[in-house]
């Protein structure tokens, strides 16, 4: 049987010899060999598209299908051919030498998988010629950001949460100083939408910087939006980019989020379609300027403030760590005071933390590493976007004061005005203008703060006060370029730090600081200012060799009795503040200083003040001039208003009047009308009534704040309407008030009525549309602000912001029917027990609104037309019967402590 068996299996081997079947067992080595090495090539390819694929996965592609379809069949392919290779090794070894094999029949089949595998091999290769791999995969809606943790602003990221799922708002500007964590809030914005259900079809984020480019933006969105590449390189023009990326976002919902904006972008050239309340799309920006808000016509502008004490302490905690801060008993301590003196500002908050570790927290902040590089050249820019020199000019002057210092805006323009920032100044109401304009603008750029509730003050944050410092030393090249402030640690190291000699402009804020007023020669210096409680006088000579000085302000020396000898030699000295001091008497020597512009002797109430005949006269450049709340000598008011008005310049005046004579001496000289802006009559005892004509009240077109106090003896204050014919009058009616109101006081802001216990009303004051604020106090007579017939309604008082009625026990009424006050923003009411009504009702304004101040039995018994309006105003009364006695001078000399108040709860 074996035998033939054997027989049988050679059957195969004699038949048709030639055949392909014998080939498959003829050229079985042949056909292996050309296997292996197709395989080789297959693998070899394999290799290539692989690679290619996964540096394509690498950027974010995804492998085609047909080409991962072909890497899987080539690994499906590899293992069979390993077989067959292996299997037809073994056939060919057990071949006889020259002879047939000995099992026809297997090398047969092995011959045949080996051809038929060269031929899918070969087909293998031959299909793994790809052109392309992978495609772009369609990009996320929403890219993630990487960000720090937000720390202490939830309450402004749910406000802007709030804008967002509001359908009316669709622009939603974020506004505030640099590092103050603007683009943290707007990253969380952006990576919240990663997890939260929305709606929106894309969220497209773009930082912007400076200069705005609006080709680079158009790319920034063109990339997310993912417009094919070919339909957008074919658009050549911006203009074209603009309609093909304004056809796509048409068609989407999308959230456009906008980085660091510092002037406004014209969506529309950018190719952003404007937002309504059909697509519902929305916009979120940051800037450093509030300008830019407006500008942008953004529906919701969100100031982004520093962190409060706690929020603060709890982020630089996190960035001192937790090792460093138990590293050493006394580090809490220091990390706090560190932290304090960053006065929640986020960027200053990390740099300093970082840098705590090892470092000398007692040197100059510059000095600190890390201070100059992360902090200060960030915040710079803001500095060096300002539109031009008078305005930085303006700015850096702010390292005079010390900080925290809260300054006037009138003082801070008059400083200006004296150093020349303004240029040649012909009309000091003009220049303030100007002044305020800068004011805005720095306001605008976050580089400045409004104080109090009446935003007549300014301050500057701790930060922004070192990075004024680190410039006007020139980035921290000179230490001794500009200032030598006494506060903190200028005036103890001024030996080491600064050449005294070199100066340009001191500022000595200090109790002690006597011992440094030593005679010397100062040949750089431009300003002074000395501010020291303790002071008492000079050294004789002190100002002999400062040849330049030109501001020079003494004032808030409350102790300071004279002046020295050789103050007149300063020639080319342009402001003199005096204000606040106990000086007795003017050396007559100031009557050489021929270019003074400024003349401040305000608040000097300790003593009569004597002024040298001729001395106001003989200052020839003299334009403004101010002795508001001063007491002159007796006898020499009326000669003061005659040398005044024989000055060429003069156009500013604040004056204090105190007798009949002297005010009706002014009442005869137009040019001093025409140059009052503040106004006093203080204890006039003979004045019955104050009849003002409407001839005198044009005149003063420049009076902005006015004050009658103690005239114990008067009654009302009249104006006396007159005709257009010479010599005419017309009846003080209230239909020729109206009909000549905007004539009168237009520039009127500020009345203070006080001490006046025989006055009625003041209803002359519907003569002064424009008036801001007004305040009466101890008028014990009045019964009415505004007294006319019930039949006649008014709309007046609608510029009026804060209002303060104090002990007027008689008053029943501000005026007989509602009024709107559309800007009214505080009331405060004390001790006017018969005052049961306040003139509100339905149309009355609470926009503005932010508190009304009184006694609860007051509130408590006041009479409403319906508790509608009660239950609308309600939420505004505050209790502060502390304040009942407090002046409005105590205010103003403990630094608006109201105001204080006020601004916590504002925020």
């Amino acid at each position: 049987m074996e035998f033939l068996s054997s027989i049988l299996d050679l059957v195969p081997c004699l038949y048709d010899h030639t055949s392909k079947h014998t080939l498959y067992i003829r050229d079985l080595k042949k056909n292996i060999e050309a296997l292996s090495k197709e395989m080789e090539k297959l693998n070899n390819l394999y290799e290539d598209v692989k690679a290619g694929v996964e540096r394509a996965e690498q950027q974010q592609m995804k492998r085609r299908k047909e080409v991962g379809g072909w890497i899987r069949e080539v690994e499906d392919m590899e293992k069979e051919v390993n077989e067959i290779l292996r299997r037809g090794d073994q056939e060919i070894q057990k071949r006889c030498l020259g002879c047939c094999p000995r099992n026809c029949w297997s090398s047969y089949r092995i011959g045949k998988a080996v051809s038929e595998k060269l031929v899918a091999v070969s087909g293998q290769i031959s299909k793994g010629h790809f052109d392309v791999v992978a495609d772009m995969l369609p990009r996320p809606p929403v890219d993630e950001l990487p960000m720090e943790e937000i720390v202490g602003s939830e309450l402004t990221y749910d406000r802007i949460c709030r804008c967002l799922k509001d359908p009316q708002v669709g622009i939603v500007g974020l506004y505030g100083m640099g590092g103050v964590g603007k683009t943290t809030l707007l990253k969380k914005i952006n990576n919240d939408f990663l997890t939260t259900s929305t709606d929106f079809d894309v969220v497209i984020w773009v930082v912007v910087s400076k200069p705005s480019n609006i080709e680079k933006i158009q790319e920034v969105i063109w990339n997310k939006l993912q417009i094919p590449r070919d339909i957008w390189e074919i658009r050549s023009t911006k203009e074209e980019k603009t309609v093909e990326i304004l056809r796509v976002l048409k068609t989407k919902k999308f959230v456009l989020l906008l980085d660091d904006i510092w002037e406004r972008l014209d969506l529309l050239e950018m190719g952003v379609p404007h937002l309504d309340a059909q697509n519902k799309s929305k916009i979120v920006f940051t800037t450093r300027s509030q300008d830019v808000c407006h500008q942008m016509k953004a529906h919701k502008s969100i100031e982004v403030v520093c962190l409060s004490s706690e929020a603060a302490w709890t982020l630089f905690q996190k960035e001192v760590g937790e090792e460093t801060l138990k590293s050493h008993p006394h580090i809490p301590r220091l990390a706090n005071i560190v932290a304090e003196e960053c006065k929640g500002l986020p960027l200053a908050l990390i740099t300093l933390g970082r840098a705590m570790v090892l470092q000398d927290l007692s040197k100059f902040p510059a000095e600190i590493s890390g201070m100059e590089d992360e902090l200060f050249h960030r915040l710079k820019v803001s500095y060096d976007r300002l539109p031009d020199n008078v305005i930085k000019s303006c700015f850096t002057y702010y390292s005079l004061f010390p900080e925290d210092l809260e300054i006037s805006n009138e003082n801070l323009i008059e400083y200006w005005i004296g150093e020349g920032f303004l240029g040649e100044v012909h009309d000091i109401h003009e220049a303030r203008n100007q002044g305020y304009k800068i004011i805005k603008k720095l306001k605008q750029a976050c580089l400045l703060e409004s104080c109090g509730s009446k935003e007549k003050r300014v301050k500057i944050h701790d930060v922004i006060h070192d990075m004024v410092l680190w410039l006007e030393s020139e980035c921290g090249k000179k230490k001794n370029k500009f200032s030598l402030n006494s506060d903190d640690f200028w005036l103890k190291e001024s030996q080491e730090i600064l050449d005294l000699k070199t100066a340009n402009k001191m500022s000595l804020w200090d109790e002690n600081v006597e011992e440094f007023l030593e005679p010397l020669v100062y040949p750089n210096l431009e300003t002074l200012i000395v501010a020291c409680n303790k002071l008492k006088k000079f050294p004789s000579g002190f100002f002999q060799f400062m040849p330049l000085i030109r501001v020079l302000d003494l004032s808030e020396n409350e102790n300071l009795s004279e002046l020295p000898t050789g103050i007149g030699k300063l020639g080319a000295l342009r402001y003199l503040n005096l204000s606040s001091t106990k000086i007795r008497e003017l050396p007559i020597e100031l009557s050489n200083l021929k270019n003074l512009m400024t003349l401040l002797l305000d608040n000097m109430v300790f003593f009569e003040l004597i002024i040298p005949q001729e001395l106001i006269s003989s200052l020839v450049s003299l334009k403004l001039f101010s002795i508001y709340n001063t007491n002159v000598l007796s006898g020499v008011e009326e000669s003061l208003l005659d040398e005044l008005e024989s000055l060429n310049y003069i156009n500013d005046i604040g004056i204090t009047i105190f007798t009949t004579l002297s005010f009706n001496k002014l009442k005869s000289s137009h040019k001093l009308q025409r140059c009052i802006s503040q106004f006093q009559l203080d204890k006039c005892g003979d004045m019955i009534s104050l009849e003002l004509s409407s001839s005198f009240l044009k005149r003063m077109e420049h009076l902005q704040w006015l004050c009658i106090s103690d005239c114990d003896e008067l009654k009302d204050i009249k104006i006396k309407v007159e005709g257009e014919g010479e010599g005419t009058e017309m009846d003080v009616t209230l239909p020729n008030y109206i009909a000549a109101r905007e004539n009168y006081f237009y520039a009127l802001h500020e009345v203070y009525i006080d001490h006046c216990s025989k006055l009625l009303n003041i209803t002359c004051l519907v003569c002064a549309p424009y008036l801001e604020e007004l305040k009466i106090e101890d008028c014990e007579s009045i019964e009415q602000v505004i007294c006319y017939g019930v039949e006649e309604k008014l709309d007046i008082f609608s510029r009026l912001k804060y209002l303060k009625l104090n002990k007027l026990p008689r008053l029943k009424s501000i005026y007989q029917h509602p009024l709107l006050f559309p800007s009214l923003e505080i009331i405060k009411v004390y001790d006017c027990k018969s005052l049961r009504s306040l003139p509100f009702d339905s149309n009355t304004s609470n926009s503005n609104l932010k508190k009304i101040k009184g006694e609860t039995s007051w509130w408590n018994q006041l009479e409403w037309n319906n508790e509608t309006i009660k239950h609308s105003f309600t939420p505004y009364f505050q209790i502060h019967e502390a304040e009942v006695y407090l002046t409005d001078a105590e205010e103003t000399k403990i630094g608006g402590m109201d105001d204080m108040q006020e601004q916590s709860i504002s925020n």
